[in-house]
């Protein structure tokens, strides 16, 4: 082998380095918080004296042990990966919005009782009116949260989840009061919703088709935020906000339109969950897929392809809590744990990741040079 060669072979190698390291870095700090948080997960397992191995080996038996398992799981993790967008879409303008219960609880109902108001008209345009009213209420719930942010000056963060407070009870006074069924008698919901209004599941599968619309929303909003000039502003806007007004963007639209879309991905879960799972509106609804839907969006970094991946990973985890019950003897709640160690792994993870990336620049900006001029003053 020449020495040319050598040299070819040695470039091929940095860049294939290169590349993988690129690829890794935005995994690693998700792969080390998962990891931290199983540590710990075994170890609040042995001061409860439980089996820790049996545990874990339960919880991927339950999540993805079997067809049942598989099913369970993806069934779960459908409306994740719409409230997990309504966490990340927000996230490309820099806001940190976390009120996607509300939205999905607004655009449940507001799906719900829609054929209630209009005359009985086919399924194949009553089910898209569903969906389009579902969103503009979720969409419209977030987007409130941007406006208070933009014109007002209030943190999106607490908005959001107070936004979802009042919509969670806005939810149950209406469903328990106006709306109500009054068929429905230990367990208030509203009108069930007539059989050709509600969606079958996927043929040979007990998962509803909303698994499919969450995956295309999700790969949809990824060739959105990297192939399309807004979401490119997008991430200008989110970058730094002054800047982009500098240069001519209209920051205020773009942090609207993103909470918008974010709000309008959780209404659509809502519409899937009445349409798919429940038949209408009642309190099984509120079953804590938003705020889930938080961890899906901080574990996949906000990434809309990731999150498909952190989606059914989530959701398993959540799937094998009544597993963990039968046999061990545990809560139901148990895996509730987890994902919370989880989520406090990612937010140290992403803490430290954050130190290290500007202590690197630090240290680069020191070891370069001082420019000539700065160099010869000093000498003189």
């Amino acid at each position: 082998m020449t020495t040319h060669d050598r040299a070819e072979n040695s470039a091929f190698t940095l860049r294939l380095k290169a590349r993988v390291a690129v690829t890794l870095a935005p995994v690693l700090p998700t792969l080390c918080a998962l990891s931290g948080a199983l540590l710990l997960f075994v170890l609040f397992l042995l001061v409860q004296g439980k089996p820790a191995t049996e545990a874990c080996l339960l919880i991927f038996q339950g999540a993805f042990g079997s067809m049942f398992a598989w099913q369970n799981t993806l069934q779960r993790a459908a409306p994740l990966l719409l409230t997990a967008l309504c966490v990340a879409l927000p996230a490309r303008v820099g806001l940190i919005v976390i009120g996607g219960e509300g939205a999905l609880a607004m655009g449940g109902l507001f799906a719900a009782v829609l054929p209630s108001f209009l005359p009985v008209l086919s399924p194949w345009i009553m089910l898209p009116a569903m969906a389009i009213v579902a969103m503009i209420a979720g969409g419209l719930w977030i987007a409130l949260c941007g406006a208070l942010r933009q014109w007002r000056g209030v943190n999106e963060t607490i908005s959001s989840l107070l936004l979802s407070y009042i919509a969670v009870a806005l939810f149950k006074h209406l469903v328990e009061g106006p709306l109500r069924d009054p068929a429905s008698l230990n367990k208030p919901s509203t009108v069930p919703l007539p059989e050709a209004y509600l969606i079958n599941p996927l043929p040979g599968l007990d998962v509803h088709w909303g698994l499919v619309w969450g995956a295309l929303a999700c790969v949809a909003a990824w060739i959105f935020l990297r192939h399309s000039v807004t979401g490119f502003a997008m991430a200008i806007a989110g970058g730094n906000g002054r800047t982009a007004r500098l240069v001519g963007l209209p920051v205020n639209r773009l942090v609207v339109i993103a909470c918008a879309m974010g709000g309008a991905a959780a209404g659509l879960a809502g519409m899937f969950e009445v349409t798919a799972v429940h038949g209408s509106a009642n309190s099984a609804l509120l079953a804590g897929y938003g705020f889930s839907g938080i961890l899906v969006a901080f574990a996949a970094r906000q990434n809309p392809l990731a999150i498909i991946v952190c989606a059914v990973v989530i959701g398993g985890v959540e799937a094998s809590g009544s597993l963990l019950q039968r046999r061990l003897d545990l809560p139901d709640a148990t895996t509730l744990v987890l994902q919370g160690l989880l989520f406090c792994n990612l937010l140290a993870w992403e803490a430290i990741t954050g130190r290290l990336g500007a202590l690197k620049t630090r240290w680069q900006q020191q070891a370069q040079p001082l420019p000539t001029t700065v160099a010869e003053t000093s000498h003189v």
